[in-house]
């Protein structure tokens, strides 16, 4: 982390300056034409008067904390199935497997997918069942909480998605469609950064670098620093930048997914935490189309002078093999199960 000059006294951080898109904003072409500078450049982007209560959002990170703060016995009951569902422990992740040395990310997490119970025929797809959930009891009215933040979250990521299928030439309902967002697999992520100083030399992180993998993600975090870009990826020093919290705001960045709909013409950004020695909450929720969607180059993405340069590729399939290459074999933890 280059925040220390040569004399030892500090540097000023290299804070990232974002574009901010105003949902209630009237003038629609003019969050176009900010989102589309956005995506182009850095992928990333905040987005503001977005529709969830500042005081909900409140509720939600209080939630959060109450989960994290039960003892780890209690956690463990609660851990992700098959079907990434439930609580990820301390260095479950491994996020960069070049960078972070056989140690995986300093941070546990909960994933909380779309509800869909066990006898419905779509609890059948990869990304689609039953949630872990704790006991009332142990939470009181923390399902509840999360339920209702999840539906918000997704009305928040259709209507980004809006400006986002402007901003490439499309319809606007373009990503409204039943096979996109109509049945998307969209997954909450609470995450809790326990206090640890990271050490970029030594491979030690709180999440290591990485792009997202699906369409876009919504981020929510406390006041405590800790996320980086990473606008160019190729460059030699890679050159890192912190991208501050915006109270009541939205960071919003694209994924994978989205840089190969749009024939990479929209950018997908490498992007990691740094731990500081304080505690950090922060709440991610990562928007994909449904299972079947196909995704191939958008017909506004291409032309004879740039041809696809992706095979279509099933979302489901798309998502699996990321998830698989990146989290811990569960049989790492069946010492925990007794």
């Amino acid at each position: 982390m280059e925040n220390h000059s040569q004399n030892g006294t500090e540097a000023p951080l290299k804070v990232s300056t974002l574009n901010c898109i105003d949902l209630s904003n009237p003038d629609i072409h003019q969050s176009v034409s900010l989102l589309k500078q956005a995506c182009l450049d850095c992928g990333f982007f905040y987005v503001i008067n977005h529709g969830i209560s500042q005081e909900f959002m409140d509720e939600v990170f209080a939630q959060s904390k109450n989960l994290f703060h039960l003892p780890l016995n209690e956690k463990m009951k609660l851990l992700r199935n098959e079907k990434h569902r439930g609580y990820t422990p301390v260095l479950d992740e491994l996020l960069d497997p070049d960078n972070q040395v056989h140690v995986g990310d300093y941070k546990e997490g909960y994933y909380i997918g779309v509800e869909v119970p066990e006898d419905d025929p779509d609890a059948e797809k990869p990304f689609y069942g039953p949630n872990v959930w704790p006991e009332d009891g142990v939470v009181p009215g923390w399902r509840q909480t999360m339920e209702k933040f999840h539906h918000e979250a997704l009305e928040v990521a259709k209507a980004v998605a809006r400006v986002i299928a402007l901003a490439l030439d499309l319809d606007v309902d373009f990503f409204d469609k039943p096979e996109m967002l109509g049945k998307p697999i969209a997954t909450l992520r609470l995450l809790h950064y326990e206090g640890q100083v990271s050490d970029p030399s030594k491979g030690i992180y709180g999440a290591g670098a990485h792009s997202d993998y699906g369409l876009i993600t919504l981020l929510a975090t406390d006041d405590v620093m800790g996320l980086q870009i990473c606008r160019d990826k190729d460059a030699k020093p890679q050159i890192w930048e912190y991208v501050a919290p915006i109270k009541g705001a939205f960071i919003v960045n694209l994924g994978d997914m989205l840089e190969r709909w749009s024939n990479c013409i929209f950018k997908s950004t490498l992007h990691r935490v740094l731990g500081n020695g304080q505690e950090r909450y922060s709440i991610a929720y990562f928007v994909e189309p449904s299972h079947d969607c196909l995704v191939e180059c958008l017909p506004t993405c291409k032309s004879e002078d740039n041809p696809p340069k992706f095979p279509p590729i099933r979302c489901a399939t798309y998502l699996s093999q990321r998830y698989k290459d990146t989290h811990a074999e569960l049989s790492v933890y069946n010492n925990h199960q007794t």
